[in-house]
């Protein structure tokens, strides 16, 4: 029996406010849903301290609660997308032009799923 072998992914996080997880969970968990006009990139960023500091001291302020989301992408297909240093050493982003989100959303493998939530 061959056995196929798995893509490999990649862990990537995102802070996200209450008005995008509920896009998130209407999707089934499974796609991002598309920017907003003044949105012209999506950045999942690639460590969870850093998803963490943004959705405690920002999300919340703003909008009262604030979630870590954890989602796997096909690692051949980031390779398109540049680490972007976006601050400090750990402030590391992709960024993914509004564009191109659909093609994103078609190389996560697994649900998207809340790790920590801070109200």
């Amino acid at each position: 029996m061959v056995q196929e072998e798995a893509t490999p992914t990649t862990v990537l996080w995102r802070p996200t406010g209450p008005e995008e997880w509920e896009l998130v969970r209407q999707s089934g968990r499974r796609a991002w849903p598309p920017r907003l006009p003044e949105q012209p990139i999506f950045y999942p960023v690639l460590n969870e301290e850093y998803a963490i500091k943004i959705a405690r001291d920002w999300n919340v302020p703003h909008h009262g609660v604030g979630y870590v989301t954890r989602f796997r992408v096909e690692s051949e297909f980031l390779r398109r997308y540049p680490v972007q240093q976006a601050g400090g050493k750990t402030i590391l982003e992709l960024w993914v032009p509004a564009e191109e989100l659909d093609e994103f959303n078609a190389h996560l493998v697994g649900p998207i799923e809340v790790v920590h939530e801070f109200r």
